[in-house]
């Protein structure tokens, strides 16, 4: 995986999940990486958007990976569909 300085620089990280991140103070890509898909995406649902969905879980997932998010093996996108439905 490259060394990303920029959350942007993630793939599936756009400038509102960047912006959303952030304001979950998550600044960087080894936070990300640090914390993990899971934790992240539950900082940025209940600090800052509700409404998160599984769409940015798995773009998390992705990201933490360094991979697009349609590359994750099935047998994690199951976790993360049993983590999301748990919520």
């Amino acid at each position: 995986m490259r060394n990303c300085e920029e959350l942007t620089e993630l793939p599936n990280i756009g400038p509102k999940l960047a912006e959303n991140l952030r304001r979950a103070g998550i600044e960087t890509p080894e936070v990300l990486r640090e914390l993990g898909a899971e934790a992240a995406f539950l900082r940025v649902r209940t600090q800052v958007d509700p409404t998160a969905c599984f769409h940015q879980l798995t773009a998390l997932a992705g990201a933490e990976l360094g991979i697009p998010k349609r590359a994750l093996p099935p047998n994690r996108k199951a976790e993360l569909r049993a983590f999301f439905n748990g919520l």
